[in-house]
């Protein structure tokens, strides 16, 4: 008798203490209904459930488990792979994957950090192109119209506007005066109807394509243009954002103006333009 009373004592000291489901979430810093939900998900059931009142109770050893499931999630695993992870299936492998996964990532959002700074470096370099309103004056020019696949198709037409210029005699006013019309509203891919344009001292005979004509005066919103003509709709932001919050309207044609560019400069981030757009104040 005495043999046995000593084996059941040894017993007990062997079993674990069971908590409450309240005092264990207390004691891992998480919601009774978080253990719950872990219960429905499979990741860990109670130690022991009161079949009479459904009380659910934890040993000291379901910390770990508890301490697990926390670290993981906050590593980025879904409950899916921690509930895989607890079924047998490779730790190791899964903590390799997800860091190869985490590093994609962590590459993938440093080139989105560096097309800001990027496009925020723009923007402080735009603060040194201010919107003008100014007066631009009555100019008589030589013209060609034309429908073009591409504004790439510029390039082209303006040779051959110069030597029709030269055919006519013409002689460009001073100072030079060298733009392009958009005679269609919004912006086009493709099939886009431009007018080119070159002041001259006075009218002279058509000469195939190219015809005369005076152009009024206008008062246009403006805006300097430094490098590629790729980059027109960084600029082309800037001067229509000023239209709209300065109280202004679009009121006709936009103009391109050319200053500098592939005719007398090696590169392109040397090439000068105007972006000439008519305005007038909108009525209340």
């Amino acid at each position: 008798m005495e043999m046995r009373k000593k084996h059941e004592a040894c017993e007990n000291k062997a079993k674990e203490y069971l908590y409450k489901i309240g005092m264990f979430a207390a004691m891992n810093h998480v919601t009774v209904k978080t253990l719950r939900f872990y219960e429905a998900q499979g990741l860990l059931a109670p130690a022991y459930i009161d079949e009479e009142n459904g009380y659910r109770y934890y040993t000291m050893s379901q910390m770990a488990i508890v301490h697990q499931i926390a670290a993981l999630k906050q590593a980025g695993f879904t409950l899916e792979d921690i509930a895989r992870i607890n079924a047998g299936s490779d730790e190791g492998a899964f903590l390799l994957n997800k860091k190869a996964e985490l590093l994609g990532k962590i590459a993938e959002l440093t080139k989105q950090v560096a097309v800001i700074d990027g496009y925020l470096a723009k923007k402080e370099i735009k603060l040194d192109t201010p919107v003008l309103i100014k007066t631009i004056q009555e100019v008589t020019v030589a013209a060609m119209q034309e429908r073009i696949e591409s504004y790439d198709s510029l390039f082209d037409m303006m040779p051959r506007m110069g030597a029709l210029m030269e055919k006519a005699g013409c002689e460009c006013a001073i100072p030079e005066y060298c733009f392009t019309n958009y005679l269609e509203p919004g912006y086009k891919d493709g099939d886009i109807l431009v007018e080119t344009c070159e002041a001259v001292t006075e009218q002279k005979k058509e000469q195939g394509e190219l015809y005369f004509k005076k152009m009024p005066e206008i008062q246009a919103a403006c805006i300097f243009h430094k490098g590629s003509y790729a980059t027109f709709p960084e600029s082309y932001e800037i001067v229509l954002k000023f239209i709209e919050e300065n109280g202004y309207e679009i009121v006709g044609e936009i103009r391109e103006k050319y200053i500098d560019g592939v005719w007398n400069k090696d590169e392109e981030a040397q090439w000068l333009s105007e972006i000439q757009i008519p305005v007038r104040k909108r009525e209340e």
